[in-house]
């Protein structure tokens, strides 16, 4: 089976100069943890909701923050996205996204085309949703 298979599509995205309290938002809304961080088609790093909480202050939210708290929220998406990717082709097999999440300290990979623009993502949590999906099915 094809990662384009089960990559996760439409993506969430946000650019480079997005604040983080647009990812916040994002993530406060959303049952996802990864948003890619692009620049037209042209992926430039990812940002997780761990990435996230650790440049926010953890009184954020609460009736404890205060203007400094708070300010956290202004920082830019470039200041703690992730750079260094791990990516898959979209026509590579399963089995070869299973070996890059063995292979690495990862929870998702961008899916990327020939070009190398992104297409979608591929977390392990959409994997072994098609192992319980074929599980159930015998």
């Amino acid at each position: 089976m094809k990662v384009s298979q089960l990559m996760s599509t439409p993506v969430v995205t946000v650019g480079m100069d997005d604040r983080l309290d647009e990812v916040y938002r994002i993530f406060s809304h959303a049952h996802f943890h990864h948003v890619l961080v692009v620049n037209g088609k042209r992926l430039e790093g990812i940002v997780s909701d761990r990435d996230l909480f650790k440049a926010l202050s953890p009184r954020i939210g609460t009736a404890m923050a205060n203007d400094r708290d708070n300010a956290s929220l202004n920082k830019r998406v470039h200041q703690i996205m992730s750079r260094k990717l791990v990516v898959i082709n979209q026509n590579q097999s399963v089995l070869q996204a299973v070996r890059l999440f063995n292979a690495n300290s990862i929870s998702c990979l961008p899916v990327v085309d020939d070009e190398h623009q992104w297409v979608g993502i591929l977390s392990w949590r959409d994997i072994f949703k098609q192992i319980e999906a074929v599980k159930d099915k015998h």
